[in-house]
């Protein structure tokens, strides 16, 4: 497994798959003008897709049915690329490109991560298994179209009773009439998000637990809130998240061998790019 992580052992598959794919794409340009040659192993190939399809080999005359189907879509297939019907298709481009891609892929997916390897992707990207922040908090809402221009004024009036000794009693009495729940437990960041919108989830992150704070604003309107608890978010051990944290490695793993694969595939062209005159000159201004 070692091996398979050294650099120079990558490359070198990777030269190797880029050369088996020009061999795929180009391998009827050196067979004899006119011959179609059915090897044993093609035979070999047709009866095993038939098995794997019926769990069951192929009968004498099923198999010969299969050879001159076989024998019909090479013949096919040959005429149709001397006639240039694969030009400027964006199916076939696409499905040839991809038929490539699938090379790249299948080496990534020989690359097996140790757990020194998790354990360091997961402390390079946080941002991808951090967990969030969680919050308890009560709210209490105020409707701009019923306060209208009095409505900091009562915002600020509100928030010193909320504030003052003894007047927790019933703070909903202080408040308008609102569709969402007054209270929530350990919710989370997204969640919150989702209810009350980025504006507020941002303002309610900034809070200190403990003491009513406002106004902090919604797309509702304006809310006086108080923080009971918050949980800060934090990076969970590698056990709790490998599966996790395995998954993305190997995304990140493909997504590195393609990469390199189009970077050494690329060195046998020279790409230019052709603006026309009239783009030229809106660049220019």
């Amino acid at each position: 497994m070692k091996l398979l992580r050294e650099p120079l052992l990558h490359f070198l598959m990777l030269g190797a798959a880029i050369f088996a794919a020009f061999a795929f794409i180009t391998r009827h340009k050196t067979d004899k003008p006119g011959e179609i040659v059915v090897t044993q192993g093609t035979l070999d190939n047709i009866a095993t897709g038939f098995a794997h399809t019926w769990q069951r080999p192929p009968t004498e005359g099923e198999l010969q049915g299969l050879v001159c189907d076989y024998i019909r879509e090479e013949a096919a297939y040959r005429e149709a690329l001397s006639m240039g019907l694969d030009r400027d298709d964006t199916i076939v481009r696409r499905r040839l490109r991809q038929k490539l891609e699938f090379i790249s892929d299948d080496l990534a997916s020989h690359a097996e991560p140790s757990d020194a390897d998790l354990d360091m992707f997961l402390r390079t990207h946080p941002g991808l298994f951090k967990t969030e922040p969680l919050f308890s908090f009560r709210q209490i809402y105020l409707n701009p179209q019923l306060h209208r221009t009095d409505l900091q004024r009562d915002e600020s009036r509100v928030l010193a009773e909320l504030r003052s000794p003894g007047s927790l009693g019933n703070p909903s009495s202080l408040g308008d009439p609102f569709l969402l729940a007054q209270s929530f437990e350990n919710v989370s960041l997204a969640e919150v998000k989702q209810t009350f919108g980025e504006q507020f989830a941002a303002g309610l992150s900034a809070l200190s637990p403990g003491q009513w704070h406002g106004p902090v604003n919604s797309g509702y309107g304006a809310h006086l809130v108080f923080v009971s608890q918050r949980s800060e978010g934090h990076l969970p051990a590698l056990a709790g998240v490998r599966d996790q944290v395995r998954r993305e490695w190997l995304n990140a793993k493909r997504t590195e061998t393609t990469d390199k694969f189009y970077q050494a595939l690329l060195r046998h062209y020279t790409v230019k790019i052709e603006v026309s005159e009239e783009k030229k000159v809106a660049q220019v201004h």
